[in-house]
């Protein structure tokens, strides 16, 4: 039997920005040139959009890795880099875009959020025209693109629906959809008959219709996972109210009463909030007791249920007994709720977090190499793309080492004049207010050597 999948676990990354360009113009009639280096481009962007065609993750069953283009580098003669081309991912209505180790939502794909950015892509790196001045006009560097943003995401798959009928398997549910909705789902007399959320839509004449979904069955140890519990709970979160469907004929010999309670102690423990949704309760197959019995079992009910606010039913999906009554109390109660539709705010931002990562740098001593160490995913960026040979682009990287504070934590750890500072492949004597830091030694295969 197939499985409805509602929820997947992927890989998403956007495209890396293109680097700019170093070049400087080569004309027969005009010597010396100046630099014409272009701009990167853009890397793509990752976008989840709302597919209304789709109902299932399927697509993502298998994981995966969804990568946007990156940005082309940039050319000679100002020629700026082609944009990477952005990857649009199409779900269906309700996803929830989670960050996969925090569980943090990033979207809720629902309402009006038919369209998100999710990650953005590397914006592209300067040219070296960008970096002539007056007195210095021919800069023999430019600005690498910005790097790509990879994260894993959890999809969950949450129906929207006003309405959620919860119980026991082979209690009825789905027979009950089929009754009062345009719904038609699978009807058979075993456990777990439906195997995903079914949603109907209930029109009654001069009352306010509303969308009700077929909760597949719980099983107690639910909100602990066994079974399909979370699988199957998760859809109940942005109902507005529940009606609870129990076997009031007990025909599998269980008692209605603590099956009503076993329900509602696995909605409370997977979520406190779920459980305090109204709730109104279907007592259903009342056409499978003898007229005495019927009586007696939905008065216990009502004696437990009505005092704390719950409407107790007595219903039947054969005859069609009490069905009406309920779906106009339904909708009555409905109408006077506050329109607040469960939406899930954002709780991670993955740019917050690219560029935290991006701009973390550490400044340690290494008392056995007698040098301090500074380290860093931007640092190293920059040294690939500096030439450190020419004074003017020494002085451009010592300007970038004081800007972003890193002067600054060396001072903090005491430095003095002469001492020598690491970074990556490149040695440096440390000097207070001077112009430039000498170079004191490089490594010749250093990665990073122009």
């Amino acid at each position: 039997m197939p499985v409805f999948v509602d929820k997947a676990r992927i890989f998403i990354q956007s495209g890396k920005g293109g680097d700019g360009h170093i070049s400087f113009r080569r004309e027969k009639y005009v010597p010396n040139g100046g630099p014409d280096g272009g701009d990167g481009g853009k890397g793509g962007d990752i976008i989840f959009k709302v597919d209304e065609g789709i109902n299932t993750l399927a697509d993502f069953h298998y994981g995966g890795k969804y990568k946007a283009e990156n940005g082309h580098d940039g050319d000679k003669r100002r020629c700026h880099g082609k944009n990477g081309e952005d990857l649009i991912i199409k779900v269906p209505e309700g996803t929830v875009i989670k960050e996969a180790s925090t569980g943090k939502v990033i979207a809720d794909m629902s309402r009006d959020n038919k369209e998100a950015v999710i990650l953005k892509g590397g914006r592209g790196g300067n040219g070296n025209m960008h970096y002539a001045t007056s007195t210095m006009q021919a800069p023999k560097y430019a600005q690498p693109g910005q790097p790509s943003i990879e994260l894993e995401v959890l999809l969950e798959l949450k129906v929207i629906a006003d309405v959620g009928l919860v119980g026991f398997p082979n209690v009825g549910k789905s027979t009950f959809l089929s009754k009062v909705s345009n719904a038609k789902p699978k009807i058979a007399n075993y456990h777990f008959t439906t195997l995903s959320p079914m949603l109907g839509v209930v029109d009654l004449n001069d009352a306010r219709g509303f969308v009700v979904a077929d909760i597949p069955g719980l099983i107690e140890g639910a909100s602990e996972g066994l079974g399909l519990g979370h699988e199957f709970l998760r859809h109940i979160e942005r109902t507005r109210m529940m009606i609870h469907v129990v076997d009031a004929a007990s025909t599998e010999g269980r008692d209605p009463l603590e099956d009503i309670e076993a329900i509602n102690k696995e909605l409370e423990g997977y979520n406190a909030d779920i459980s305090k949704k109204p709730q109104v309760i279907a007592a259903n197959k009342i056409d499978m007791l003898p007229e005495g019995e019927q009586a007696e079992i939905i008065q216990k009910i009502r004696d437990k249920y009505e005092p704390l606010g719950v409407k107790v039913f007595a219903t039947s999906t054969l005859t069609g007994k009490g069905i009406q009554e309920l779906l106009y109390y339904v909708s009555r109660v409905l109408s006077e709720m506050p329109e607040k539709p469960v939406v899930f705010e954002q709780e991670f931002f993955p740019e917050t977090m690219a560029r935290e990562a991006d701009e973390a740098f550490t400044v340690t001593y290494d008392s056995d190499a007698a040098e301090y160490v500074v380290e860093g995913p931007k640092i190293e960026k920059m040294l690939g793309y500096t030439n450190l040979d020419s004074e003017k682009g020494f002085a451009f990287f010592q300007k970038f080492l004081v800007d972003n504070g890193i002067l600054d934590e060396l001072e903090k750890l005491h430095i003095q004049e002469g001492d020598t500072v690491r970074i990556y492949g490149f040695s440096f004597e440390y000097y207070r207010n001077a112009d430039t830091i000498p170079v004191e030694e490089e490594d010749t295969d250093n990665e990073f050597d122009q």
